[in-house]
């Protein structure tokens, strides 16, 4: 199956999962995996969250973001992958000054 992220609408999510801002998504959903192509402007934060029955693997794209996962913090830049197992938590924010572009993808496990 071909996914064409070009095509498909962005989602605009106010405070994801608590965090700061917005973040601009552009997402495909099944019964077994989320896949997402998102930006999160300068400012913006995706909040502290657990993955209870899923993980995710964040690969980054361009700029960098600050990673928070068991509160060990860390500078994911791009053509880096960060990556959450189940029963984890994690949250990431753009301090940088230009956006920061990943594509993460979220199995249920």
């Amino acid at each position: 199956m071909l996914l064409d992220f070009a095509a498909f609408s962005s989602m605009h999510l106010q405070h994801f999962k608590g965090g700061e801002k917005e973040v601009s998504a552009k997402m495909f959903h099944d019964d077994l995996n989320r896949i997402m192509y998102a930006r999160l402007e300068p400012g913006a934060s995706i909040g502290l969250h657990r993955h209870i029955d899923n993980s995710e693997i964040v690969y980054a794209l361009q700029g960098e973001a600050v990673v928070t996962c068991d509160g060990k913090t860390e500078i994911l830049k791009a053509g880096q992958c960060h990556y959450c197992p189940k029963g984890h938590e994690h949250g990431m924010k753009n301090e940088s000054a230009q956006d920061f572009v990943c594509f993460n993808v979220v199995p249920q496990q």
